[in-house]
């Protein structure tokens, strides 16, 4: 039959693309099935879909959020697990949540001991779920399920991770809308991922690409970078942004501070996390020419009369020549640390305290 090249396009609604044609090329057998087309398009046959939500004092909105999940999913015809991550919500939300799972086999609930943040929380939600697909959102009802299937056909196109942009935010403007906006672009602009969003909880990953992550402090915003750096294809849709109408925001301007801590983390990761010694001993020879270049003009300002009593110079010599080596020191250190984590079982970064609706391991 001799040697093709394969061209694709989508067989129907959220199915896998199929073969339509080829044309020459040395590259490709002819025969090559779908799922192996010389890796130019990854194709996503999900059989489950995972959809997270950490919940942390919701209890006004729990209810019909599930109802229109439930809506939308069953509208799609795909099976799908609804996982609620209780945060240590005190408002009774963890009650309503063991009731929704107890009427409803596809509602999952995890319950944390205390209160260990958003970023925490979905990193429960993704090491408990099944799905070939997962999607995390938020559990105040400002997104909308109905964004669900465009973002799994987005998915079916190809890409490993879809989404979500708050074009039409429903926030306050000073608050919120203005400090996210200044933070998506310097986001963009440090990491190299072009997004206009990254805040938006709403996102589809397929789940090979999110399950080897591991997420700390209020990294959670960053997972599209994550998954860049793994060679995930990226996309982004607008999506609908519903005004809060029950429960209080968690986040406030403070959050702007912790955004440009995570980033300077983020890209040093980036850069440095596997090659520390390249960051320290940068400086620690910075400071080490420093150190040389004041050396050498304490010795001429000796030479011309002056006592190094009479000038700064010898102390600034001493001290950058310190500087230096513990530049070089940290950089050591830092290198073994990297090997320590590669080498070292992972650590949870949660407890907890009880499960509903999953099998007994």
């Amino acid at each position: 039959m001799g040697i093709g090249y394969g061209k694709w396009v989508l067989g129907g609604d959220l199915w896998p693309p199929l073969p339509i044609a080829y044309f020459l090329s040395p590259e490709c057998p002819l025969t090559l099935t779908w799922q192996k087309a010389c890796g130019f398009l990854s194709v996503l046959p999900y059989d489950m879909i995972s959809i997270t939500i950490p919940i942390y004092n919701e209890h006004g909105a729990i209810e019909a959020l599930f109802a229109k999940i439930k809506e939308v999913m069953d509208r799609l015809g795909r099976r799908y697990e609804v996982i609620f991550v209780n945060d240590g919500s005190t408002d009774g939300s963890g009650v309503m949540l063991d009731v929704l799972a107890g009427k409803n086999p596809e509602a999952k609930v995890v319950h944390f001991r205390r209160n260990f943040g958003q970023t925490a929380a979905m990193m429960a939600g993704f090491d408990h779920a099944s799905g070939d697909v997962i999607i995390p959102m938020d559990g105040d009802y400002q997104n909308d399920p109905e964004d669900i299937p465009k973002m799994l056909a987005k998915l079916e196109e190809g890409y490993d991770v879809c989404s979500g942009w708050r074009r039409d935010r429903q926030d306050s403007a000073l608050q919120r809308n203005l400090p996210s906006m200044l933070a998506n672009k310097l986001i963009s602009a440090l990491s190299g991922v072009k997004l206009h969003d990254f805040g938006c909880s709403l996102k589809a990953y397929r789940a090979e690409v999110v399950k080897d992550v591991r997420l700390y402090g209020e990294m959670h915003r960053f997972l599209p970078i994550y998954a860049k750096w793994h060679g995930a294809r990226i996309t982004e849709i607008p999506v609908n942004h519903f005004a809060r109408t029950t429960g209080n925001s968690k986040y406030g301007l403070e959050r702007v501070l912790k955004v440009i801590l995570d980033l300077v983390t983020v890209k040093f990761l980036d850069k440095y996390m596997m090659k520390p010694m390249y960051l320290f001993g940068l400086w620690g020879c910075i400071f080490f020419v420093a150190s040389a270049v004041f050396a050498v003009l304490t010795l001429w300002m000796r030479y011309k009369g002056y006592y190094f009593t009479a000038t700064p110079l010898p102390m600034m010599t001493i001290f950058s020549f310190m500087t230096g080596i513990l530049c070089v020191l940290l950089g050591l250190l830092a290198e073994m640390i990297t090997r320590t984590f590669h080498e070292s079982q992972n650590k949870s970064i949660y407890l907890v305290k009880q499960t509903r609706n999953f099998p007994q391991s």
